[in-house]
């Protein structure tokens, strides 16, 4: 399919913050049959969706333009949709309040995209999941010397929760005692935090970790040392989107793909959000072990372009 877009953009096009597609009006895909990228071939856009308060996945840089590591896997779905399509069919970003938005929003049509998203079966019932992107889990965030992150130590405490969130779903089985407050962002219950209206946070281990480092908390801290669930984050496409999918699941191999072979490109990619320049630190050791089960577990995907000197 030989997808034509004559308007010249950047590679991937980040919408402005103050001029944003209304979610609800439909605009970009309005109730149909049609695919994602079939609706693309018209619109000469893929809507990608995503909080932008939630470091390291997705954040906002001091040029207000979206940025992250959901941002720059998206960059390369983008170069995929070229060379899949041989078009200038782009991705364009709108950011939603939080993650449950995003989900409501693909599943439900009004977008094509959104990268980050935990996996759930919930979650897998409405969209489709790409491969893995990394790993998080559970944990909670409180001050020093407060809790220690055992579920006897939450009970009659007030724990912060983001609507819709893993942790809003899981804290009721872990500590029954427990008192909820909800938020509707992560950043509003950790601002609840800072100023003393709650005990703790109980979210994504990675986003909780990035807002730390964001905001300069260095009196909190992530407890228990093991997450109470670990789960994988993916990217999400509407259902019966397979070609869509398949785009997606490319870009992600070839990134891992280009970490593991030591490509400045993909090892600056991951540093500066998940590994040691990140605010999650995570060893090199560990992201390539991570990185191979990925790819060995497709099938054994190898996405290896001979060298010159390797054909001879």
């Amino acid at each position: 399919m030989n997808l034509i877009n004559p308007r010249p953009r950047r590679a991937l096009l980040l919408a402005a913050l103050t001029a944003l597609l209304p979610l609800g009006t439909g605009g970009w895909a309005a109730a149909s049959a049609e695919t994602v990228l079939e609706q693309a071939a018209k619109t000469g856009e893929v809507l990608m969706v995503g909080p932008t308060n939630t470091p390291p996945l997705i954040s906002v840089s001091a040029q207000g333009e979206p940025q992250g590591y959901a941002i720059d896997v998206a960059r390369r779905i983008d170069r995929e949709l070229q060379l899949a399509l041989g078009s200038k069919v782009q991705i364009r970003f709108v950011p939603t309040d939080n993650g449950a938005e995003a989900v409501q929003a693909v599943s439900g049509g009004r977008a094509g995209l959104a990268c980050g998203v935990p996996f759930s079966w919930e979650i897998e019932k409405l969209v489709d999941f790409s491969l893995p992107i990394g790993l998080s889990g559970l944990r909670l965030l409180t001050r020093s010397g407060t809790l220690d992150g055992s579920p006897a130590s939450l009970a009659g405490r007030q724990v912060a929760v983001v609507y819709g969130s893993v942790g809003a779903r899981t804290l009721a089985g872990l500590q029954p005692k427990a008192k909820a407050v909800t938020y509707p962002t992560l950043l509003q219950a950790v601002t609840a935090l800072e100023q003393k209206k709650v005990d703790g946070v109980l979210g994504d281990t990675n986003l909780l970790a990035g807002l730390r480092q964001q905001r300069k908390l260095p009196g909190l801290k992530l407890v228990p040392d093991q997450p109470y669930l670990s789960y994988g984050l993916g990217c999400i496409v509407p259902e019966n989107n397979s070609s869509l999918l398949n785009v997606v699941n490319v870009a992600i191999a070839k990134l891992f793909q280009g970490y593991l072979e030591g490509r400045p490109d993909a090892v600056a990619t991951v540093d500066a959000w998940v590994g040691k320049q990140g605010a999650l630190g995570v060893p090199p050791e560990r992201i390539r072990v991570f990185f191979g089960s990925v790819l060995q577990g497709r099938e054994g995907i190898i996405l290896v372009t001979p060298s010159p000197a390797a054909t001879r």
